[in-house]
């Protein structure tokens, strides 16, 4: 049910509201929105009776807005936000089948991106609009209709897809050391390990039945990164083995202690609960269950071994 139009002002006094918000003064909005200072007033004035309540406090030379504006305005930014990224998604697909989906860098390069050329050719009525977002977000106030996700399930309000489990593997350039004896000879070498995962390298020596180590590392906020300072000799790294199944194949990297071992984390499509099922959405996740289903899909050009030597 639509609300009262008291309460959906016109968008363009919005766009006064919020530019006198971020500006500070109403010739600097007008300047932005290439109106006039007064055509500026008489929006801020016509907001403020629409809605029965002060936003602007004049203070000499500068308007600066209520606290309840402050609020207000933060609201309406997001609104507006949503309103041109809806026009823009209209002008690049006007027949419909947009679907934004936010992804983490690393498993959206050696994961989705070599599969989605199968996805365009089952839903050519899909567009499908890539994004990167490296940490949960609320989807209220963006444009995103789903997103990958790994970890847990500890997404609030979202429903959940699993895509795949993930294993890690201790790696290093062949030129760095050879293959260990025992799992604590890591401890003598520079590690690397990504920002967000600070403990793997602890988990990694408790599987090998040395707990209650947390080892410090090089960081790294993304696994690209960190691959190319591992093949070039900067120190050991964990990495998941699905991101340098070529690296391994190639022996640009080689395990230096052990198999892969099974991360905390999987790896999820998530997307709003309270949202309505949308045909692309639906169309992108029938796929992807297909897709997960299908262990040669799952794990394509994996190298034949990944072992070496077990304590």
């Amino acid at each position: 049910m639509m609300l009262p139009r008291r309460y959906l002002p016109a968008i363009p006094a919005l766009m006064a509201l919020e530019a006198v918000g971020r500006l500070g003064t109403a010739s600097a909005a007008a300047q932005e929105l290439s109106l006039t200072q007064g055509a500026i007033s008489r929006a801020l004035q016509g907001l403020e009776a629409q809605l029965g309540v002060p936003l602007i406090l004049r203070e000499k030379q500068r308007l600066r807005l209520t606290p309840a504006a402050l609020d207000y305005v933060n609201e309406v930014r997001k609104v507006l936000n949503l309103l041109a990224s809806a026009s823009i998604t209209l002008r690049a697909n006007p027949t419909g089948g947009s679907l934004n989906l936010a992804i983490l860098p690393a498993f959206g390069m050696h994961w989705l991106a070599p599969r989605l050329a199968r996805f365009t050719q089952h839903h050519p009525e899909v567009t499908l609009n890539l994004s990167t977002r490296l940490r949960p977000f609320d989807f209220a106030g963006t444009p995103f209709d789903a997103a990958i996700h790994y970890g847990r399930q500890d997404w609030p309000g979202v429903d959940y897809l699993k895509l795949m489990d993930e294993e890690v593997i201790a790696v290093a350039a062949p030129g760095l050391t050879k293959p260990f004896a025992s799992a604590t000879e890591v401890l003598g070498h520079p590690l690397l390990q990504l920002e967000s995962r600070t403990g793997d390298w602890g988990r990694w020596l408790a599987h090998h039945g040395h707990p209650g180590l947390r080892p410090p590392g090089m960081m790294f906020d993304q696994f690209a990164t960190l691959t190319q300072a591992a093949v070039h000799g900067m120190g050991l790294a964990l990495i998941p083995t699905f991101l340098i199944t070529r690296e391994l194949a190639e022996r640009r990297l080689v395990p230096v202690f052990g198999g892969p071992i099974a991360a905390l984390g999987s790896y999820y499509l998530v997307w709003p609960r309270p949202h309505p099922d949308r045909a692309p959405l639906r169309s992108l996740r029938l796929w992807l269950q297909a897709e997960t289903a299908d262990p040669a899909l799952t794990h394509p050009d994996a190298p034949a071994s990944l072992t070496g030597n077990e304590e």
